[in-house]
């Protein structure tokens, strides 16, 4: 019941580069276009033979080696996504078998792109129990398998990746390094944001996303910080889904953490829905805009109208 912490942080991405540039020779739009409604410049694009749970992996086994953890010391895997084609074996699953990691509690977590945040939470709470000892906790998603690449609306948004994080439980007497959660959803709204059809196709309402965003997203990540004890101004970074900088940049503010660090990793890697923060952080981590015991709110949002957020300390 000591609380877990995170002992490291890592990330992939494809090696395929997709600019503004490129999709304007698929579709009616343009560089400047993109850049002035969501600020994206470039993201990364899987091929057909590069499935999510690879992406999964290979971020999986970055964060292993940053822990000096082998793949057996991992008793849960957790994989949050919402582009896994297949239903079994599931994502987590499959993870684990390219890992190599012995008899894991396996599970995915589709709560699109606040997925990571509440399997982040999910794990915590299994380690806080007893249940687990060591955890990976994984956000992944092949977006460009669910979009619609003749849909200017959709396609500028969307990129490819995964971020993972090993989560340990805490000794006894060591302060906990993953805050409270708070999560919770607008059920009835759920349309606004959508991967559903045959075959699946990512479809959102923009401007209703971008009003609950903006406007009611605020307040429920200053609570958030209130169940960790951290005030906003006490932040030293804030990572927020990355679905659009003219989102994240209005909600960083509103927030009030005047001093932190705002991830804006949308700019390169467009919107990888459950990838996102993790992915966002483990390049905050890895260019040293953070440090060791600094505190940051990782807040996920958007799916099912779906949020989730928690602080932690950096590894």
């Amino acid at each position: 019941m000591n609380g877990s912490r995170i002992a490291a942080i890592g990330h992939y991405q494809p090696a395929k580069v997709l600019t503004n540039d490129d999709l304007a020779g698929m579709v009616d739009t343009s560089d400047e276009w993109i850049r002035s409604r969501v600020g994206i410049r470039t993201r990364h694009i899987a091929g057909p033979d590069e499935p999510v749970d690879e992406l999964a992996a290979h971020a999986a086994a970055k964060a292993l080696a940053a822990a000096g953890l082998d793949p057996a010391d991992i008793d849960l895997v957790l994989v949050a996504t919402s582009t896994a084609i297949d239903r079994s074996p599931n994502t987590a699953a499959r993870v684990a078998a390219r890992l190599g990691v012995p008899r894991p509690a396996a599970m995915d977590v589709n709560v699109v792109c606040a997925g990571f945040t509440h399997a982040l939470a999910t794990a915590d709470h299994a380690l806080r129990a007893g249940a687990a000892t060591r955890a990976l906790v994984i956000g992944a998603d092949k977006m460009s398998d669910v979009t619609d690449w003749t849909d200017r609306s959709t396609c500028v948004l969307v990129g490819d990746g995964a971020g993972a994080a090993v989560l340990t439980a805490c000794p006894p007497g060591e302060e906990p390094g993953i805050g409270p959660v708070l999560w919770g959803s607008v059920p009835e709204m759920g349309h606004a944001v959508r991967i559903e059809g045959t075959p699946p196709r990512f479809a959102q309402e923009g401007q209703s996303v971008y009003r609950w965003a903006t406007t009611r997203l605020p307040a429920i990540a200053r609570q958030a910080c209130e169940k960790a004890g951290v005030a906003p101004e006490e932040l030293a970074g804030v990572v927020l889904h990355q679905a659009n900088l003219r989102i994240i940049e209005p909600l960083a503010e509103k927030l009030g953490a005047g001093h932190a660090v705002i991830a804006r990793d949308v700019t390169e890697s467009g919107n990888t829905s459950a990838a996102s923060i993790p992915l966002a952080f483990s390049k905050l981590l890895e260019r040293g805009a953070l440090g060791t015991g600094d505190p940051v709110l990782l807040f996920g949002f958007g799916g099912n109208l779906s949020y989730a957020g928690q602080v932690v300390r950096c590894p």
